[in-house]
């Protein structure tokens, strides 16, 4: 089964290659044939081939509007989207993407696209810190709403026990640092809201930035916080909830066949994404998006979190064993 597995992982990371050259050759094809009538489309053109077709994940069809996909040190996926003015580039281009606030875009006339990027991948740089300690805490305690955290936001809101809710806010300029907190939480749990907000104030001496945020968390508050709900044993790969229905298994039906009741078996291979869907999920959901593409019996689309290409064999999903 695991030979099986691997060897279908192998053919859809082919046919990804192909739908990504094909992609790729539709923009380039449609950037050509802009770029003959007017000096506008020209300059846009030869700027995109600058940067490199391969990042590039929309285009507008006027080409004023695109977005292109930049990983970061940790691979972490970013999308950046650029709006262009048809004065271009005497004003400069609009930019915006997924990070706590916008770095101020350096620009002249005489500046073009790969400025742009290299402006953004410097300001990537600048955030690792704060990503690292917002995935620190995604990851190992109770997140309320962490289906999809934002690395956009620099607040948390944490489980921290008897229906209270510890909300963090972090300095994107200094991560490590003690965060502004505040609890929240219904009437009956008032007395340990007031217990942890006393325990906050008297041991925030304590934090340190040679530990992990949960590390210091637990070290104030005197006692071990809840874990998220998802997290089991790595090995235990059934206990992954799909991220289009939200459940563990398909639901046990006739219709499905040999499907009915298993766990996810998909999950893309955007390492800072790593979701996991049935197939039957994610070909239904691929079936509802115009983009999507269909090759023999492969569906090429984007992932439903992290927009990174993905391939669903049709044949895997409707065949009844």
């Amino acid at each position: 089964m695991k030979k099986q597995a691997f060897d279908e992982m192998q053919k859809f990371r082919s046919l990804k290659m192909i739908f990504d050259d094909f992609r790729e050759s539709i923009g380039r094809a449609r950037c050509e044939e802009l770029a003959k009538s007017s000096s506008f489309y020209q300059k846009v053109y030869s700027e995109i081939e600058e940067v490199g077709w391969e990042p590039l994940r929309r285009l507008g069809g006027d080409l004023t509007f695109f977005s292109f996909h930049i990983s970061d040190k940790k691979g972490r996926a970013h999308m950046l989207e650029i709006q262009l003015n048809r004065d271009y580039p005497k004003t400069p281009p609009s930019v915006s993407a997924d990070v706590p606030y916008m770095f101020t875009l350096e620009w002249s006339t005489s500046s073009r696209l790969k400025d742009v990027m290299h402006q953004f991948q410097k300001h990537l740089d600048n955030l690792q810190e704060f990503w690292s300690v917002l995935d620190d805490i995604d990851k190992s305690l109770c997140v309320v709403d962490a289906k999809q955290p934002s690395r956009s936001s620099p607040v948390r809101r944490i489980h921290a026990g008897n229906d209270c809710i510890l909300i963090v806010h972090i300095n994107f300029d200094d991560p490590k640092s003690l965060p502004e907190c505040r609890f929240i939480g219904p009437v009956p749990s008032a007395m340990h809201m007031n217990n942890l907000h006393m325990l906050w104030r008297r041991n925030s001496k304590k934090w340190s930035k040679e530990k992990s945020f949960p590390e210091n968390l637990e070290c104030i508050l005197g006692t071990e916080l809840p874990r998220p709900q998802g997290l089991q044993d790595e090995d235990d790969q059934q206990q992954v909830d799909c991220g289009i229905c939200y459940a563990q298994f398909l639901p046990t039906d006739v219709e499905l066949g040999a499907r009915s009741g298993t766990p996810t078996d998909y999950t893309c291979e955007n390492t800072s994404c790593n979701k996991s869907f049935h197939s039957l999920c994610l070909t239904d959901w691929l079936r509802s998006i115009t983009t999507t593409r269909q090759s023999f019996d492969v569906l090429f689309g984007n992932c439903p979190y992290c927009s990174d290409p993905v391939a669903v064999k049709i044949s895997n999903v409707n065949k009844i064993d």
